[in-house]
This record gives structure tokens, sequence and C-alpha cells, in this order.
């Protein structure tokens, strides 16, 4: 990409980490939310694998568009049932036609949206039942043939079939880091083995104020492992434990850990489910509407709108850009005397996705560092190398090695 093309400045702004406010959030692997992404991405990795099957090449899909309207359930200590099922109903655009030596061969978009979904919610969500608990619909439209031809155009390279942009900061800081890995770790195979009691619905909200952390958790519980109050109250206290020495281990402030918040013991009002998940009990869902794609929700950072998920690999910069522009300000993070690193990257439909219209690179220097003729040439062969190996991108992400949401 030309010169011109990326804009290298400092930030005349102090780190995040020492600002006098932060709040971050983290919506899990339960959440209606997640949930949401989770089966676009399944989707849209399903037919890139059947594209690339049958054709060779991954064709042209945009499946960012799932809604989970939430059900009605009615759980109660030992038990409990699910009355009104979840609803789920899988949209968005793939090409369902392609004419191969004028023979027009048939893709099966609206099985394969089905198939991902069941799969998914099978695999994550043990203890919601996918004939019972669900009802799972689709309305795919075809992708436009003008928007198909845009994945190679102009001297064969791969365009962008959208004007977005993407956004990416490095490094986390310490209440980022906390949250994230405080989510992964409730949903994590330690506390998962030794309280089966606690669903896949959990949710991080990280507070602090000055040097003071305060951990917001809501986590629900499976009723028909939780035979009484006192049962509940007990799991409760020791899952608080656990989480309070995992956070100790990984931070050295004092954190306040609260969990069910919510709870009104002496009123019996306590957060249970029957599938571990709160969409069985009127919570909705939505692509996009979770975690960014760096895994988090955070308000003192910019961030993009677009939902990554479920967005073709291939072309869509409002998936790829957002996964590069995170990739760029890591490794620009790591370079001496940068304290925070700011990656904004827009496109141009049509233009090829190695050369973005603009890449803007924005640092917060540390103390007595300042920019230098030699780091900005260091930061622009970064950007121009990490461009010229876009194409990895999209690999990362059919491998499922990318953190999308």
């Amino acid at each position: 990409m030309s010169s011109k093309n990326v804009v290298i400045e400092t930030l005349k702004q102090q780190p995040v980490e020492s600002h006098s406010v932060e709040f971050v959030e983290r919506k899990g692997l339960g959440h209606p939310d997640y949930i949401a992404d989770s089966l676009s991405e399944e989707f849209s990795l399903e037919l890139c694998k059947e594209y690339k099957k049958r054709f060779g090449t991954i064709l042209h899909h945009n499946v960012d568009k799932v809604l989970l309207v939430g059900g009605q359930a009615s759980p109660k200590f030992g038990g409990g049932e699910v009355i009104t099922p979840i609803y789920i109903i899988m949209s968005g655009r793939a090409t369902s036609e392609v004419n191969v030596d004028g023979r027009v061969e048939y893709i099966p978009v609206g099985r394969i949206a089905l198939q991902a979904a069941k799969n998914w919610l099978k695999n994550n969500l043990p203890n919601l039942d996918v004939d019972e608990h669900i009802i799972i619909d689709h309305r795919i439209g075809k992708g436009s043939a003008d928007l198909v031809c845009t994945f190679n155009t102009r001297y064969g390279r791969v365009c962008s079939n959208d004007t977005s942009f993407g956004v990416g900061y490095a490094p986390f800081d310490t209440l980022e880091r906390l949250v994230f890995d405080t989510e992964k770790f409730i949903n994590g195979p330690y506390i998962k083995k030794r309280f089966p009691e606690i669903g896949e619905d959990v949710k991080v909200m990280g507070l602090r104020t000055g040097k003071e952390i305060k951990i917001t958790i809501a986590a629900a519980t499976i009723s028909k492992y939780v035979p009484d109050l006192s049962h509940y109250l007990s799991v409760k206290e020791e899952v608080k434990s656990a989480v309070e020495d995992f956070i100790a281990k990984k931070c050295e402030t004092p954190v306040e850990v609260f969990l069910n918040n919510a709870d009104q013991p002496e009123k019996e009002v306590v957060y249970l489910t029957v599938t571990g998940t709160s969409a069985e009990m009127g919570d909705d869902g939505e692509t996009g509407r979770g975690n960014r794609a760096n895994g988090l929700i955070t308000p003192q950072r910019p961030m993009s709108l677009e939902a990554a998920a479920g967005k073709n690999p291939v072309s869509h910069v409002g998936k790829i850009y957002n996964v590069l522009a995170g990739r760029i300000a890591e490794r620009i993070s790591e370079l001496k005397g940068v304290d925070e690193a700011y990656v904004k990257i827009v496109s141009q439909i049509g233009r090829a996705i190695d050369d973005p219209h603009m890449a803007n690179v924005q640092l917060v220097m540390e103390d007595g560092a300042s920019m230098t003729g030699s780091l900005k040439e260091e930061i622009r062969g970064i950007v121009e190398t990490s461009l010229e190996s876009i194409d990895e991108i999209t690999e990362a992400i059919l491998q499922r090695k990318v953190t999308l949401f």
C-alpha cells in the first residue's frame, strides 16, 4: 500500500489503566448474545467447508444475522421444565446456486444452517435438549451477483465487499485480562468438573476505581443439580471462593468479587435455570450485540460495532480488519517506548483488501519516550508486512484459531 495511506501519530492522553474509572465486560459461553454469535460463525465455517468441497473455493456469504428469542421456563429446586422453547432464526445471505458448465448446482444452505446450529448447541450447552428446548428456523437470502463478483476483481486480487473499518488495540490492561480470564475459568474444565451445578451462561463485569477493583459475576445454576436453597448457597460460596483464589494468583491488587448479586435467599429467589442459559427465561440474543472481536466490551477503548461473527472470512473487512488491527496492535505494543497501541483500518468496497483506504496507528508513549523516525519506519513495516500476509487471517479463522467474540 502507499505510504500516504498509513498515518502514524501519538496521542496526548494517559494510558487507560491510569484513568480514574474503567469498565470492562465479557458475555460468556451460554449468554444469548454469545450463542447468536457462535451460531453465525459456525454457519459460516460450515458453508466455507461445503463450498471448498464442491468448488474448491469459498463463495460469497454473510450470515451475521442470527436472532435468538428467549423462551419461558419454570425452574425449581431439584427439577423444573422449559414451558416455551427458545426460538432461533438463522438469517443472512449466502450463495445457494452455482452455474457449473451450464448446469445449475444447488447448495443446501438451509440444511447446513440447521445442522451447524444443532451441532454447536449440543456440543456446548449439555443441559439444553436441542429437540425439546429449541426451535430453529432459517431465512437465508441469496447473495447478490455484483457482491459475489467483488471476491476477485482488479488484477486478480481479493477485494472488499463492504466499506467498513476494523479497530484493535494492545495490550490488554489488568482489568481487561482479569475479566476475560475469569469468564474462561468459570466456563473451564476445573469449575465444570467440580461444580456441575454451574451452567454456561456467565457474564463478568469489571469495575476499577483508582486501584480498587470489583468483579460482578452472573452465573446461571442448573436446577436439577440443586436440591434445595442450602445446597445452592453452599455451591455459590464455594464457587465465589474458587474465583477469588484464581484472581488472587492473577492480580496483586485486592479484588472484591460479587456472585449472583440479585439473589434474595430470604425469598428463595436465586439464579436457577433448567438449561444453564438465561435464554430459557425470555432473555434474547442477537449476532453482534455482545463481545467485540477481542472478546471484550470496553467503553474506555475505541470499538467497531461490526459483528465479526458470520461474515465471510475472505473479503469482508468488517471481520478481517478487526482481527488484523488487533494483531498489528499487539506487535506494535511490544516496541520499545510504546505503552499502548491503537490501530484503525478502513476499506472501500471493491478495493483490494491488502490495500486499505487508510491505516491509522495511534500510540500512547511511555513516560520519557517519544516518536522517532526509526520507530515510525518500524511501525510502517509492521503494517505493510501484515497486509501482505492478510491471507493468513482467513486461514486462522477457518482453523478456529482466532477470537471473534
